[in-house]
């Protein structure tokens, strides 16, 4: 038989190695097509899971919703610098989600309403000036409580703890102002940031009603609560300066009073009454 051309044998060498190629590049094809089969597996297996236990978690929490009433008042630059001192009412709904036995959300919306007079500091200057205001606010809040004792609402029998509530306070209030010693209330509103700083002590009066007492400061981003500093003042510019008092130290506002909640929410299996 005759030699065979050596562009013959190129060409068959180039055919043989396209051909190793082409399943080279299927093997690489079919192997990542398997490795993606198994990371979608393994994905909807984590997120089934994820799922399983978040509810699960969920579904094990006890809740709390009820009301808070008791009295108000304000620290600022006009009447009592008495940081427990109730001038008038304070009411509103509260809500627990006891994701611990220590530990659990809270968020509450409150409407309050208080005044100073200054004939009732302890001030001489104060009552010397005889200032008179009243003010009224609307705040919501949200934060963590946190209990001293560990407080299982799953068990029957006696669960009595203190505790500590803080986090983030949004509130609305109205913006009012003296003007030559008169106090004078205008059409207007301002909102301001406050942290609060509350401490008390609950019990649970039977499975379903928890009884708390508690005393709440609020210390505001604002010194305009007293009427003292209304700088945000819409009719300001066509007055002089209407600001007394120290513009350098921004005002509280106090809440002593009790909350009343009723729990609800699944058990969990492993922490059933007894």
């Amino acid at each position: 038989m005759g030699r065979r051309s050596p562009e013959l044998n190129l060409e068959r060498t180039i055919k043989n190695r396209k051909s190793c190629l082409s399943c080279e590049n299927i093997n690489i094809i079919v192997e990542y097509n398997c490795y993606i089969r198994k990371l979608i597996l393994f994905m909807k297996h984590f997120i089934v899971i994820v799922l399983l236990c978040t509810f699960g978690t969920i579904g094990a929490q006890t809740y709390e919703a009820g009301i808070f009433a008791g009295g108000a008042n304000v620290i600022g630059d006009v009447g009592r610098t008495t940081y427990i001192s109730p001038s008038d009412i304070a009411i509103g709904g509260i809500f627990k989600w006891n994701i611990a036995k220590r530990y659990a959300w809270r968020a509450s919306v409150i409407y309050a309403k208080f005044d100073a007079d200054d004939t009732k500091s302890n001030d001489p200057s104060r009552q010397q000036r005889g200032y008179q205001m009243d003010n009224s606010l609307l705040e919501a809040s949200a934060g963590l409580e946190f209990n001293f004792v560990e407080y299982n609402l799953h068990k029957m029998g006696p669960a009595f703890t203190p505790y500590l509530y803080t986090g983030i306070t949004y509130v609305r209030y109205d913006y009012n102002y003296f003007d030559a010693g008169q106090f004078l209330s205008v059409a207007q509103r301002d909102g301001t940031f406050a942290v609060p700083m509350t401490v008390g002590a609950k019990i649970r009066l039977n499975q379903f009603l928890i009884l708390g007492a508690e005393i709440g400061a609020r210390y505001t981003f604002t010194d305009n609560l007293d009427s003292s500093n209304p700088e945000k003042l819409n009719v300001s510019r066509q007055l002089d300066d209407l600001r007394f008092g120290n513009v350098f130290n921004d005002d509280w506002y106090m809440f002593s009073g009790f909350t009343l909640t009723y729990t609800f929410g699944r058990k969990p299996c492993n922490e059933c009454f007894e």
